[in-house]
């Protein structure tokens, strides 16, 4: 037993009066993963001294390391590992998704249909909550599991009021619905052309926008909409979603599209704000407001850093505006038949421009690309300024991918693109996917261990507020591969649960420049762990969901706790 031998060891090393140079803490008592290598290796025991790991392995060593004074942590029996770090998600988001209203469908809430979204919304519209914005607003409306099987229209979102602005976000990311009253504050009108980029819904027969907005018709307002507008707003707003994130592990998360949101994360940072580290990717309409700034660099200043820049070429799968060589078997309301989404970005000059702005500047970058066509566009103009400037640990990366081709992930392998996958789609969206692009196609989303075996590095990240940042959930999907309705998407892609761990852990903290401090538990690292109530290593495949984090500790500091 540990227990008795740990307990004995640390009166011994009391009683010889060693010095120490501060007190180390001890973890024992429970499986401690230490994620590092191709097959699990656990330990007896951590020590923590500083923030820093100074001592994995064996019990009675990491007694003679820890000294004189040392705690005992005991883990009762559950499993400690790494701080969890998501390949992709949307930090400044979180608080949005933490504090409108919820209107994720089942397991995640309980938003099934068009009228519950209404009732929501109702009780969400108090005179506080209005405050915080000026906005009645919600989150995680998701059109492909709703019982009416499309989006709220502004008709829908009148039956709530007609006296405030109103805005819905699509569970993508990419749409959002407003009523009358919202398109009157947007200043959107009949006579309002779509920009480049987006589109603005019109009523069957006419020009009248009809509430829903599409890709770069919403995407800037949706900052305008859910901005908190004053300091307590703010502060309420930021700390809601750190706790969000601190309460799934997270130890180091990602702003993965950052526009002025950039300057909160600024803000918090200086006042010191943060409780976990916080990488930064910038837009690309972003980069001369903030690359030039003392945040891009390599470490965190106050747990806060840029990491590079961030680029979308197209849009969501399951919202249908990713951009594809073939055509949707059912295209949106109003589309053609031959509607095969659409590029973010149409010339490949200005996406080449963009590129190279990256290559001259040597920022990291990461690229959005779902459809076959936007990655087939991002592929050709990397291709050339590859070969002109070189790939050498530039750490590009592939965002969702969720319709990629196997020649096009052996393209990113001769680019060394690092492809941050979205398994969760299989559990969301896969019995979807499968009537968008049938059913051979929709078994190959997120082939996760397709990349793998092609030699490619990969992650794999919930995207959130797409979904929850529920990183056990992330793990279970990569691993499970099952759909809302049990079918199996892909069983030839699944991860073993070990391979998605250090998808959320060492391969994670590689594709962000921070494998030499962070994503395994090894003296000289940060005390980054994560406390769970079970071991995913040791449990039935369908209970890895369900794991709860019982701690988090950044640093050696306790700053979640169930």
């Amino acid at each position: 037993m540990i227990l008795p031998c740990l307990m004995v060891l640390a009166a011994c090393g009391d009683s010889q009066g060693d010095e120490a140079v501060s007190q180390a803490k001890v973890y024992y008592g429970g499986d401690i993963l230490t994620m590092k290598g191709d097959t699990p290796t656990y330990a007896e025991a951590l020590v923590e001294r500083d923030g820093q790991i100074v001592f994995v392995g064996e019990a009675g060593e990491a007694m003679e390391v820890a000294g004189k004074g040392h705690e005992m942590v005991s883990l009762e029996g559950r499993t400690l590992l790494p701080g969890f770090i998501d390949g992709h998600a949307h930090f400044t988001s979180f608080a949005g998704q933490a504090i409108g209203a919820q209107l994720l469908p089942p397991p995640d809430a309980g938003a099934r249909d068009i009228p519950t979204i209404i009732q929501l919304l109702r009780e969400w519209n108090t005179p506080e909550n209005r405050k915080l914005t000026g906005w009645i607003f919600g989150t995680g409306f998701d059109d492909s599991v709703l019982e009416e099987k499309r989006f709220p229209t502004r008709d829908d979102l009148d039956q709530v009021t007609t006296e405030f602005p109103i805005m819905i976000i699509h569970i993508s990311g990419h749409f959002a619905a407003v009523n009358s009253k919202g398109l009157e504050v947007l200043g959107i009108t009949a006579e309002t052309p779509d920009p480049e980029g987006g589109i603005i819904r019109r009523e069957p027969g006419s020009m009248e926008p009809n509430g829903v907005l599409e890709e770069l018709a919403a995407i800037p307002y949706m900052l305008q909409a859910i901005a908190p507008k004053t300091p307590e707003a703010i502060q309420k707003f930021f700390d809601a979603g750190q706790e969000m994130a601190l309460s799934f592990g997270y130890t180091t998360a990602q702003e993965g599209r950052a526009m002025e949101n950039n300057d909160l994360l600024i803000q918090m940072a200086e006042a010191g704000q943060l409780k976990l580290d916080v990488v930064s990717y910038v837009d690309y309409l972003f980069t001369d407001r903030y690359m030039g700034t003392k945040w891009n660099s390599d470490s965190y200043d106050n747990h806060f850093r840029i990491g590079g820049m961030k680029l979308t070429l197209d849009g969501s799968p399951q919202g249908r505006t990713a951009w594809r060589t073939e055509p949707y078997l059912i295209p949106p309301d109003g589309a053609s038949e031959d509607y095969a989404g659409y590029p973010a970005i149409p010339e490949d000059t200005t996406v080449t421009a963009i590129y190279e702005k990256a290559f001259q500047n040597n920022w990291q970058t990461l690229t959005h690309a779902n459809g076959d066509a936007a990655m087939d566009q991002m592929i050709r103009t990397l291709e050339p300024l590859a070969e002109k400037y070189g790939m050498e640990d530039r750490r590009f990366v592939l965002i969702h991918g969720q319709y990629v081709r196997k020649d096009q992930l052996d393209a990113f392998g001769e680019l060394s693109v690092i492809a941050s996958l979205f398994p969760l789609h299989t559990f969301y969206w896969g019995d979807w996917h499968k009537q968008l692009i049938g059913e051979g196609l929709g078994n190959q989303i997120s082939p996760v261990r397709t990349a793998l075996d092609k030699g490619l590095r990969v992650t794999i990240h919930t995207d959130a507020p797409v979904a929850l940042p529920n990183l056990m959930r992330v793990v279970w999907t990569a691993v499970s591969r099952t759909s809302r309705s049990g079918a199996i998407i892909g069983e030839k892609e699944r991860l073993t649960p070990y391979e998605a761990l250090k998808a959320i852990t060492d391969w994670s903290a590689y594709q962000h420049f921070e494998e030499d401090r962070k994503g395994t538990l090894e003296a000289g690292k940060m005390a980054d762990l994560v406390i769970l109530d079970r071991n995913p290593l040791k449990v039935a495949v369908e209970e890895i969901k369900d794991i709860q984090v019982m701690e988090t500790i950044k640093e050696g500091v306790t700053v979640y706790a169930r």
